[in-house]
């Protein structure tokens, strides 16, 4: 549905497609950790928290945590000591794979 047949419709953005897309990858961090599971497909919580730098534990948590809850990632837990638990990308996480590749590409073009 294209911008014009939500005229008159439309209470806020977040009734839009369009603010849906954005609750997904939006904020500071979400887009970072897409593109970090995109390049590694499968990361470990401390390995994040490295690759990204400049976020707290407990900010990296809150974030994978609602990640996970919008289905984006998958959080797999392995029943050994000390515990392992690994991050990947979702099927749905997978299909934002396309959007991030042309915003690398208008990157290129823009830098």
């Amino acid at each position: 549905m294209s911008m014009k047949q939500f005229e008159g419709k439309i209470k806020s953005i977040t009734d839009t497609p369009f603010g849906y897309t954005l609750s997904m990858i939006g904020g500071k961090w979400r887009l970072v950790i897409l593109y970090w599971l995109v390049e590694y497909e499968t990361i470990r919580f401390n390995e994040m928290k490295r690759l990204i730098g400049t976020i707290t534990y407990k900010t990296l948590s809150a974030q994978l945590k609602e990640m996970e809850a919008d289905d984006l990632i998958i959080r797999t837990e392995y029943p050994q000591i000390p515990p392992k638990v690994e991050y990947s990308l979702s099927d749905k996480g997978s299909s934002l794979y396309p959007l991030m590749e042309i915003m690398c590409a208008w990157g290129e073009d823009h830098q």
